[in-house]
């Protein structure tokens, strides 16, 4: 009597267990029929404009998807609000995780809210492709999981500065940045560029995000006599510093990096006054005649004419692509290893942005940008080409 209630209690807890258990999969992220992928930015909020890169990459998915999909599977495109904010990012990307079983995490929008997300990704082994965060912080110390394909913002900065100085012929330059790690990685760029000439900027002068009356600011720039003001702010100071400029008669060169690029909306919110603006970019113009532009621009118009073809949409498509490429490379047979495999071997990879190299032992992958200038109307205009910072110091590591 005894054994036999053992083997019942025994055939129980047995029966307990598979009832509990969530369904075996043969790997986490994927099964036979799809890939699972998230991506997290401001879909609302103050920063939502940049809440395009997310819907840039969903366009990319969808092109993927109406072809067949990669091996059979389809892939199935998770799109996270995190209104800006970092405490908001770490739960948005735990729900992907953790509830919706991700493969693996392209861009992401916001410096802080990937350096935030970047110890739990990694501990929990997402790939993740493309923030578009251009942070130090985010790619070094590397791990094996995260893949940056856009310069970093001290790269820009320095590439931004040489431009000035040996295109522009400017000797006098002052910078106007964010006191943050964005801010501080622009002021580093660009001594390190001015270093090589053996000069100073006449005025660097920091800015909190939150701050709004730049009287002062703009008025310690102004007296330092610039020929040019680079500014490495968010959009919406960068505006407020050219339209207090304006008031006072202040007209210098003003430059800036990728984050102020987008210039139908800049041109817009300025009230014209970004025309003339010069800044770097980390993807194609998009006007630019390349055929995987054309694919692209016309693929947004037919799936999504309700969205602005502009730099921003454009990055999403940027970040999703070395990922469809890697699925595709890495055959039927899928599991995160053969991905890795593939994107460690990147060799001058292209699409719509810089050329990319990745290896094993170097997971920034781009050290180019190219430079814009605002038109009339909010055009682009380029003046050069995609040009490396050939003092980028992490290339020596």
């Amino acid at each position: 009597m005894k054994t036999g209630r053992v083997w019942i209690f025994a055939i129980i807890a047995i029966l307990g267990v598979l009832i509990l258990a969530p369904p075996s999969q043969a790997a986490k992220g994927f099964d036979d029929k799809e890939v699972r992928v998230g991506q997290f930015g401001p879909l609302t909020g103050p920063a939502a404009p940049w809440g395009a890169v997310l819907r840039g990459s969903a366009l990319r998915f969808q092109l993927v998807n109406d072809e067949g999909g990669i091996h059979g599977r389809k892939i199935k495109y998770f799109m996270r609000d995190d209104q800006y904010n970092p405490a908001q990012t770490v739960t948005v990307i735990k729900e992907l995780v953790e509830n919706q079983d991700i493969f693996a995490i392209v861009g992401g929008v916001a410096g802080a809210g990937s350096i935030a997300a970047k110890d739990y990704l990694t501990k929990n082994k997402i790939i993740w492709i493309g923030p578009t965060a251009s942070a130090r912080e985010l790619v070094f110390p590397q791990t094996p999981y995260l893949f940056c394909l856009t310069p970093l913002y001290e790269d820009e900065a320095s590439i931004m500065t040489k431009y000035l100085v040996e295109t522009e012929k400017m000797k006098k330059i002052a910078l106007l940045y964010q006191n943050d790690s964005y801010g501080q990685a622009g002021l580093a760029g660009m001594r390190q560029r001015l270093a090589k000439y053996k000069m100073k900027a006449v005025a660097e002068i920091p800015v909190e995000p939150t701050e709004r009356d730049l009287a002062s600011h703009i008025m310690k720039i102004k007296n330092s006599g610039p020929e040019a003001v680079i500014l490495w702010v968010a959009p919406t100071t960068a505006v407020i510093s050219l339209k207090t400029a304006a008031t006072i008669g202040f007209k210098p060169q003003w430059a800036g990096g990728t984050p102020l690029a987008d210039y139908p909306m800049m041109h817009k919110i300025s009230g014209g006054l970004w025309e003339g603006v010069i800044n770097t970019s980390y993807v194609e113009p998009p006007d630019s005649p390349l055929p995987v532009v054309v694919k692209y621009r016309e693929a947004q118009k037919k799936y999504m004419p309700e969205e602005r073809w502009g730099l921003f949409f454009m990055g999403g498509l940027l970040v999703a692509d070395p990922l469809v490429d890697a699925l595709k490379k890495a055959g039927k047979n899928l599991s995160r290893e053969a991905v890795l495999k593939q994107l460690n071997s990147a060799k001058n990879y292209k699409t719509i942005g810089p050329t990319i190299n990745w290896s094993k032992n170097q997971h920034q992958g781009v050290d180019s940008a190219m430079i814009w200038r605002c038109g009339p109307g909010g055009k682009t205009i380029v003046m050069q080409g995609w040009t490396q910072n050939e003092l980028a110091t992490w290339k020596k590591k």
